[in-house]
């Protein structure tokens, strides 16, 4: 069995390319990839090292009607989950120009899930290069997890995370 287990959602777009690329970064015989779509608190358990991956989900915190059948779901689970001896590590995709006051909110919407559970957070990330108004997910001077701007910054994405996972084998302990 691998030592991480990469939980994204959703499935095939960008949020899951990313996945693919951390896992590749690892290497891939230690990260499994799991949908959260269908995930169980079963498929958490088996791991102590932690990557969720999230797409923001400004609509979700702007429109109350708005079901995100992915995420919602599978955050519910979170407190049923022994978190003893888990580390989890957040990124999120968004998008700083057409959305610069909600970039990656999405990493604030799960950090807020996981502080309550008193789970250890891992895999801050300075907002140096990145051109913001607000973020849920930006607090105390940085990003509680790694935002990915694939619609405007594409091109960074493969040294963001490639930083991003050299800091995250550190604070994993490996």
């Amino acid at each position: 069995m691998a030592n991480i287990g990469i939980f994204f959602g959703p499935e095939k777009g960008s949020v899951e390319k990313a996945a693919r690329k951390i896992a590749q970064e690892f290497g891939e015989e230690k990260a499994d990839l799991i949908p959260v779509k269908g995930a169980e608190v079963v498929d958490l358990e088996k791991y102590d090292k932690l990557v969720f991956g999230l797409s923001t989900i400004g609509k979700t915190n702007w429109d109350s009607e708005h079901k995100d059948i992915d995420w919602d779901v599978f955050s519910s689970k979170l407190k049923s989950v022994n978190w003893t001896n888990k580390s989890v590590a957040i990124y999120s995709l968004g998008d700083q120009i057409t959305y610069p006051q909600h970039f990656v909110d999405a990493i604030g919407w799960m950090y807020d899930r996981l502080m309550p559970l008193d789970v250890k957070v891992v895999g801050f990330v300075d907002p140096e290069g990145y051109k913001f108004e607000a973020s849920e997910g930006f607090r105390n001077g940085l990003f509680m997890g790694l935002p990915l701007d694939e619609d405007t910054e594409s091109d960074k994405t493969d040294v963001r995370i490639s930083h991003w996972v050299s800091l995250l084998v550190n604070e994993f302990g490996f």
